[in-house]
């Protein structure tokens, strides 16, 4: 582990256990957990941030994972694919991750979130319940397009992969709010789990701080998933409307004054 105070310490872990709340609500945890990274381990490389974050990830992205396949009982033809490709996507796209300059892709996300809010907003019925607008063999082809894109995204970048996750399901696939966060939580386990495959193989994580922060991410993890089942979709709908309204203030900070 890294020569870190103890109050830095603290301050890592507080982040992780809040960061582990708001991503099993609505994903984007990383709007916070990252940013603290940054700030607490300043003489860190890139890699060694992204990879330690991506494994306190996991431990907070698998027990919500695990509480909504009890609570909701997600369909498991459709999280399948789902989850697979986005790991595939998101080992590759963690490949990449060094080559490509993120300048390129800040832009694009931040001009993605304003229409995903704006969207959102003007829809108030969106994601009250669930109305599937494909059949059969479409479905599943389109879950694993989702997977696919969403995964490379993390893979490469990361920020408000959770929230994109659930906007797919929810105005590209027809799920509501509570069933798409249960898959998103799902498939982001897979989307960590195959960045972190891709980074331990350069040496980059920080193990132990990692997993400091992933259990205090795993607490969080645990409530957030208990609240959102409690409070259902109507709140998991305002909540994600909070992240990403933060995600696109944090986004166009570093675009247009970073």
């Amino acid at each position: 582990m890294p020569d870190v105070s103890l109050w830095t310490l603290v301050f890592l872990v507080v982040a992780a256990f809040s960061a582990g709340w708001i991503d099993a609500v609505v994903g984007g945890g990383g709007l916070l957990q990252l940013p603290a990274m940054l700030l607490g381990l300043p003489n860190a490389s890139p890699a060694q941030i992204l990879s330690t974050n991506k494994i306190s990830s996991l431990c907070g992205t698998a027990t919500s994972a695990v509480t909504f396949g009890v609570k909701v009982r997600p369909d498991r033809r459709t999280v399948l694919p789902l989850a697979v490709l986005a790991g595939l996507g998101s080992a590759a796209g963690a490949l990449v991750a060094t080559k490509i300059p993120m300048s390129w892709f800040k832009p694009i996300v931040l001009v993605l979130l304003v229409g995903v809010a704006i969207y959102t907003a003007m829809k108030p019925s969106l994601g009250a319940r669930t109305a599937l607008r494909f059949d059969g063999r479409n479905h599943y082809l389109a879950a694993s397009g989702v997977g696919v894109l969403i995964g490379f995204y993390d893979g490469a970048v990361g920020p408000g992969t959770g929230s994109f996750l659930i906007f797919a399901l929810v105005g590209f696939l027809g799920y509501n709010f509570l069933q798409a966060s249960a898959k998103a939580k799902i498939a982001n386990v897979a989307t960590n789990l195959g960045a972190i495959v891709i980074f331990a193989l350069h040496g980059a994580p920080l193990w132990q701080l990692g997993l400091i922060m992933g259990a205090a991410n795993m607490l969080g993890g645990l409530l957030g998933a208990r609240t959102a089942v409690a409070r259902g979709s109507r709140f998991v709908r305002v909540i994600f409307l909070v992240v990403v309204s933060a995600l696109i203030l944090r986004l166009a900070y570093d675009v247009f004054l970073g």
